[in-house]
């Protein structure tokens, strides 16, 4: 039996390849790949999202190697970094209710 957190991460990698290699290289996200997970995964975060061009936004910031793809561990940033914004809003906001000190 997987604890929570190894539950999470195989979770993460199952989520990429779900969506990985239907274009190409099975280890890599294109464009179009990367866009489908972005509103298949998290369509929730990408509600709000006015820019028509944030997918190639996105693209560009997470393509560290600029290879036109985005790798795994470079999917993982994206992960990471939205985690700590929503740590951060929840954090914040239980300082507001007067939650947390």
């Amino acid at each position: 039996m997987l604890s929570q957190l190894e539950g999470a991460m195989d979770d993460i990698i199952k989520v990429f390849h779900k969506y990985s290699g239907k274009e190409g290289d099975k280890y890599l996200l294109a464009k179009a790949e990367l866009k489908d997970l972005l509103k298949g995964e998290l369509g929730a975060f990408l509600k709000y999202q006015k820019d028509p061009n944030s997918v190639d936004s996105i693209m560009r910031d997470l393509d560290m190697n600029r290879d036109g793809h985005v790798d795994f561990q470079e999917f993982v940033h994206l992960v990471t970094a939205l985690t700590i914004a929503c740590n951060d809003f929840f954090v914040e906001y239980l300082k507001k209710q007067g939650k947390l000190c």
